[in-house]
């Protein structure tokens, strides 16, 4: 029986790849190098901050010594105006809603700053979301599990009882070495390949199909 379900959060429950561009780009016109188009940071992001900005450097062309500069204008800009053009994916809160009316707590597991994704998914989804975890101080970002396995404990959840979903190979990974069934998402940042290469247990193009999954397992 299915307990409760571990989200990742941009790509899966939230449309952020416009904030991350905007903020990305932001940062990057302030020291000088050019904009990366929309699109591409769907490619770039997914293993937090610091390695987006290492990305989004090196694919402009800039200087490694620049690093600091644009990471902290990128991380203050977007902490401070952190659900700008972000807004939760269709049919997630219908989706939320209903895994909490049958019991199922629902949580975030995120490679954001722990501040800036604590901030959108409280505003975003309030209290559907039990615990909201980012990067922090001295804990694995994504792929490695043991932030996954320290929520099973938080919870009282076994392995069984819990379903990890997320859009990206990096979040397959991180369920599969938990040892949680995995669902992947169609609508977020990756598209059907790269979740089948990377053994999702189940593939998914709506957010209601999460409800049948967690109900039938």
């Amino acid at each position: 029986m299915i307990k409760a379900v571990i989200f990742d959060m941009d790509g899966t429950v939230c449309d952020t790849i416009s904030s991350i561009a905007y903020f990305g780009n932001n940062a990057l016109n302030k020291y000088g190098l050019p904009s990366i188009p929309r699109d591409r940071y769907k490619i770039l992001v997914g293993n937090g901050a610091r390695v987006l900005v290492e990305r989004m450097i090196a694919e402009t062309g800039g200087r490694d010594d620049l690093f600091d500069a644009v990471y902290e204008e990128y991380s203050e800009t977007y902490n401070n105006d952190f659900l700008y053009l972000t807004e939760p994916y269709e049919g997630v809160l219908d989706m939320l809603d209903s895994l909490n009316k049958a019991g199922i707590r629902c949580t975030i597991l995120s490679n954001k700053p722990d501040e800036t994704a604590k901030k959108v998914s409280d505003s975003l989804f309030g209290d559907s979301i039990e615990i909201c975890y980012g990067g922090r101080s001295g804990k694995p970002l994504k792929p490695d599990p043991q932030v996954v396995l320290e929520m099973l404990d938080e919870m009282g959840v076994s392995k069984d009882e819990c379903l990890y979903v997320g859009d990206t190979a990096t979040d397959m990974k991180t369920g599969k070495s938990a040892g949680l069934f995995t669902i992947g998402v169609l609508w977020g940042f990756r598209d059907r390949e790269e979740l089948e290469g990377a053994s999702a247990d189940l593939i998914v193009s709506h957010p209601s199909e999460i409800v049948k999954a967690a109900a039938s397992r």
